[in-house]
């Protein structure tokens, strides 16, 4: 079925649905991985965006019912340049087609992925609409323009969890509200204690922390510091998640709040809360970094990390309070703020993603920091 894209500056391309009639909008982005389309598409720091992946051919191995980062799929439309449409893979369960139908998600196909790529790499991640039934280039770019930008948007209040929960690897086991208290752990155990603040928390993240040993407990993204206190924990994790991080201002309140309380570790959105929560600035990257190939150097031991990324907005290292603030790890392409730590408080907050998914596993021994902050802290 034939599709047009068209980007707000007015530049447009063809392209065909191979999930039926449909309109998606929100902002173009692109991803570099080249396996993992079901992590990205199920990852909810891409809520509002339309994703290009830049390899060629997408679809192989069709997906599982294992390789999923929330509970649906979060991309506002997928992009690709030629869609498998027979998978061969002993996991696959279903089609990436009959996937993305499943939850009414708009997949083109013949795009000239790169490009919008390079488009976007020239001008900058920009608004976009696609359309099945709109094919006039000049009223889907003036539409494109009416689109919010994701300047100033808070989205992690869309996608975090409206209950407290456990997390088994397969299902979530909620919690009431009032269970928020120390009487919630198992008596006896010595597990490290997470609280795990949900702005767009993926799987992974709390299957690495069980594998480290947490007793990990997802919480809302607006709750309070005082409930956090009750909780009798040994540690407060800040997830990844989509958006703006400065509009996030009651996550950036209760970490202000709780700053140097527990040992803290910030992932992504996470991490960029941490930075504003000390006082630092953020900003909106030219075209974002997302992808499972960025390299990462670690400043620390001078061992340059390939990592997983997505992200389109930064902590402007300048501006982070440089008595008190130590730079971690900085990004190869383009010398941006990817980590850093408190000389006094126990924390870390890194840009990037350690539990992969898709991704390499270069960073994963974060998680270990996380937990020797834990366990050595008093």
């Amino acid at each position: 079925m034939q599709a047009l894209l068209a980007l707000e500056d007015g530049r447009s391309f063809e392209c065909r649905s191979f999930t039926g009639p449909g309109e998606a909008f929100g902002e173009v982005v692109f991803n570099t991985s080249i396996t993992g389309y079901q992590e990205v598409l199920t990852d909810p720091s891409y809520r509002g965006q339309l994703v290009t992946m830049t390899y060629p051919l997408v679809g192989c191995y069709g997906v599982n019912e294992e390789d999923v980062e929330s509970d649906s799929i979060q991309v506002a439309a997928f992009i690709v340049r030629e869609y498998q449409t027979h998978p061969h893979n002993f996991r696959s369960t279903r089609t990436l087609k009959d996937y993305l139908c499943s939850q009414g998600v708009l997949g083109v196909e013949g795009l000239d992925t790169r490009a919008l790529t390079r488009h976007i790499r020239s001008l900058g991640a920009m608004r976009a609409i696609i359309s099945t039934s709109d094919l006039d280039p000049a009223s889907l770019a003036a539409r494109a323009k009416q689109i919010p930008s994701m300047e100033g948007l808070d989205l992690a209040k869309e996608v975090s969890t409206k209950r407290p929960y456990r997390f088994d690897g397969k299902e979530k086991l909620f919690l009431e509200q009032e269970d928020l208290n120390a009487s919630l752990w198992d008596a006896g155990h010595k597990k490290p204690r997470v609280a795990a603040f949900d702005f767009g928390i993926k799987y992974n993240i709390l299957r690495c922390l069980a594998e480290k040993g947490c007793d990990v407990v997802v919480v809302p993204a607006a709750t309070p510091a005082a409930t956090i206190k009750e909780m009798d924990i040994d540690g407060i994790f800040l997830s990844n998640g989509p958006g703006d991080p400065e509009p996030v201002t009651y996550g950036i309140k209760t970490v202000q709040e709780l700053l140097g309380y527990k040992p803290m570790f910030g992932i992504c959105l996470g991490h960029q809360i941490l930075g504003l929560a000390l006082g630092a600035k953020t900003y909106k990257l030219k075209f974002g970094h997302r992808g499972a190939n960025q390299p990462v150097k670690n400043l620390e031991t001078g061992r340059v990390e390939i990592s997983s990324q997505n992200h389109g907005f930064a902590v402007d290292a300048k501006t982070l309070p440089q008595k008190d603030v130590k730079l971690t790890h900085i990004n190869l392409n383009d010398n941006t703020c990817e980590g850093f730590k408190h000389a006094d408080i126990p924390l870390l907050a890194v840009q990037y993603h350690p539990e992969a998914s898709p991704g390499p596993h270069d960073a994963y021994y974060l998680f270990d920091d996380f937990v020797k902050m834990m366990t050595q802290t008093p």
